[in-house]
C-alpha cells in the first residue's frame, strides 16, 4: 500500500506531515527526516484494528486482505 504524506515547515521550525487520504491522521517532528518517521508511526497506529474487532465466530470471518 502506498500513502501520500504531506510535510510542511511550522512555525517554531517543525515539520507537520499528514495523511490526507486517513482522517485525522498527522504528526509532526524537528526535523523532516523525524517527521516522516513519526507520521509512519501515526499511520500504523491508524490502521491497527481493534482486537475485539478481530474474533471469529459462526457469524464472522476475519479475513487478510494486501493492497
Amino acid at each position: 500500500m502506498t500513502l501520500q504524506v504531506v510535510i510542511e515547515r511550522g512555525e517554531g521550525g517543525y515539520f507537520s506531515a499528514r495523511c490526507p487520504s486517513l482522517k485525522s491522521c498527522w504528526s509532526q517532528g524537528k526535523t523532516r527526516d523525524e517527521a516522516l518517521q513519526n507520521i509512519r508511526e501515526a499511520i500504523d497506529l491508524y490502521l491497527e484494528p481493534s482486537p475485539k474487532d478481530l474474533i471469529e465466530d459462526k457469524d464472522h470471518e476475519v479475513v487478510s486482505l494486501s493492497l
